[in-house]
């Protein structure tokens, strides 16, 4: 079998194997950076042990020739049989970046409730459109500042943006902001004045889907 086919032999392979997986439902992360989604993620990965999993992020890079970097072989399909993928919806979100292609798989999201976890995606507005057209059903959440002011003060605070960078930031937040008010779109916006109040907000709507993690881990 030339690489082409067993590349493709087996990237398919990897997707149908997962497809007939079920577990508990995916949920999706969404909002400007500044708005608090990794405080609210570290909490909730501290009190639930093992219930929360991620998938990989770009996990397949879809390059010409096959090389080995930093010694490690890194995950890929063609990119012909990535193209294919994406056409056939098998990808969330995808880029392409300097001639190469990557990717968050469905497969990738099925392997990780497999294992009877909630699978965490960290995604923007674009992925959060791309995730509708998929049949994954995910619990779509949207953490966001109280306002705009206050996230400018949020990243000012942290000193690691320049002026540029920021003003481009606060730009995209803005925007964000406005287009996930479309009915729909998301279960919950979360308005992150007070963390403890976010994050309880946050627990009460993945309530069901922890005890169902959590059920399976202890039959």
């Amino acid at each position: 079998m030339d690489t082409q086919r067993q590349d493709s032999h087996l990237f398919q392979r990897g997707v149908q194997n997962t497809r007939v997986m079920v577990g508990p439902r995916p949920v999706v992360l969404s909002g400007p950076s500044g708005a608090g989604k990794s405080t609210l993620l570290k909490r909730l990965l501290k009190d639930y042990e093992n219930v929360f999993g991620f998938s990989v992020s770009r996990e397949y890079q879809a390059i010409q020739d096959p090389s080995v970097r930093n010694g490690k072989r890194l995950p890929f399909c063609t990119v012909r049989v990535m193209r294919e993928e994406i056409d056939a919806g098998g990808f969330v979100e995808n880029a392409e970046f300097s001639g190469n292609m990557y990717g968050t798989s469905k497969a990738a999201i099925q392997a990780v409730q497999a294992q009877n976890q909630i699978c965490i995606l960290d995604i923007d507005m674009q992925g959060v459109r791309s995730m509708k057209r998929t049949d994954l059903n995910p619990i779509y959440i949207s953490i966001q500042p109280p306002s705009i002011e206050i996230l400018e003060k949020r990243l000012r605070d942290r000193q690691t943006e320049t002026e540029e960078s920021l003003q481009k930031r606060l730009n995209a937040a803005s925007i964000d902001m406005e287009l996930s008010k479309e009915p729909g779109l998301f279960d919950l916006i979360i308005i992150n004045d007070d963390v403890d109040v976010a994050y309880s907000e946050l627990k009460k709507i993945l309530v069901e889907e922890i005890q169902k993690a959590q059920g399976s881990k202890k039959s």
